[in-house]
């Protein structure tokens, strides 16, 4: 791997930008403040990176995951030709020591020296396939509504013990409760209808909702979390078990030191969720789930813990399917050729 000349740096927000360039320990680091998250602002840092003779073939841009504030700057830079990484904030903030100054200024110049000392674990940014945006905004749009509409619910349930009652209220609520649903509705539909569009997608999106557990929700969202199916977290069952946030880690040292092995606390909330009420569903309502259910429950295990080892299975076969590029087979049992023995 190439290293760059320059490593910079941008601490962004909703107006605007810090920039900072790192180039070697020690020696000094350029900084620019202020810049307007706008057109205008990003013609005004390449103007800047080419008076500080950064290019797009002997550098690398590192900023911090803040949702759709670095966007369009990620969009446009890599339009130009830059590498852009887009880095978990938790794990930048965790490369340095606290006691430090915090500003915009500060802040883009710790991601520049983050960049330069860990270069070789970046996260190139990569912009999403225009289906896979369109999902994941209808995807959002769908999990605000259902929050909206069960906060409302719960009020309308509250208001319904009063002694006292207000028809006026009591109808405002039901009516708005009945156009969420309906919203919710029309989104799960356009969801289905844009997958439905795409062959290729929808071929794997088809034989993904075979699988127990599985609908349309998770399916949709695994195909966004995996970039249309095309990243490696969509063959690789132990990174995206890592990435989702599913994965128990361990937590001990000597003899002193322990902690019953938990998974992290980060990662898509969304796919979480709905990975552990597929595993909810599949202990119900599938005599092989069930089964495994109950049998590690009779050995001791937590509910809880078993119900996550049923979300890691499900998320195994999800891998398993894309990677075959084949429909899922009830009862499959896989077989590992070294354990086999052929008679001569």
């Amino acid at each position: 791997m190439k290293y760059p000349q320059f490593y910079l740096g941008i601490d962004i927000s909703n107006r605007d930008f810090a920039a900072s360039i790192f180039t070697a320990p020690g020696a000094p680091i350029l900084s620019l403040t202020q810049i307007s998250n706008d057109i205008s602002g990003f013609e005004r840092f390449e103007f800047w990176l080419n008076s500080n003779k950064v290019k797009s073939d002997n550098s690398i841009i590192c900023m911090e995951a803040t949702g759709v504030y670095g966007e369009a700057l990620s969009y446009w830079l890599t339009a130009k030709g830059y590498k852009v990484a887009v880095e978990p904030p938790l794990k930048v903030k965790r490369s340095f020591s606290d006691k430090s100054h915090k500003n915009d200024k500060a802040d883009s110049k710790k991601i520049s020296e983050y960049a330069f000392r860990y270069f070789d674990e970046l996260n190139i940014w990569r912009p999403k396939p225009a289906i896979v945006e369109k999902i994941n905004v209808l995807l959002m749009t769908r999990e605000q509504l259902v929050e909206q509409k069960t906060a409302m619910q719960n009020t309308f349930t509250a208001l319904q013990k009063k002694t006292v009652q207000a028809s006026l209220a009591n109808g405002i609520y039901k009516k708005n409760i009945e156009q969420f649903q309906v919203q919710i509705k029309k989104i799960e539909k356009e969801i289905k209808k844009t997958i439905e569009a795409d062959p290729d997608l929808n071929r794997t999106f088809q034989h993904l909702i075979l699988i127990p557990g599985v609908a349309l929700l998770l399916a949709a969202n695994f195909l966004v979390v995996t970039n249309g199916f095309e990243n490696e977290l969509a063959v690789n069952y132990r990174k995206a078990a890592a990435y989702i946030g599913i994965c128990p880690y361990q937590h001990s040292s000597g003899t002193s030191v322990y902690k019953k092995p938990g998974i992290p606390n980060y990662g898509p909330p969304r796919m979480r969720k709905l990975l552990h009420l597929a595993s909810r569903s599949v202990v119900t309502h599938s005599k092989r789930f069930s089964g495994y259910y109950k049998q590690k429950v009779a050995q001791g295990k937590p509910g809880k813990l078993v119900l996550n080892n049923v979300s890691n299975k499900i998320l195994k076969i999800m891998c398993a399917i894309v990677r075959t590029d084949s429909p899922y087979v009830d009862n499959y049992v896989s077989i590992n050729p070294n354990s086999m023995k052929f008679n001569t």
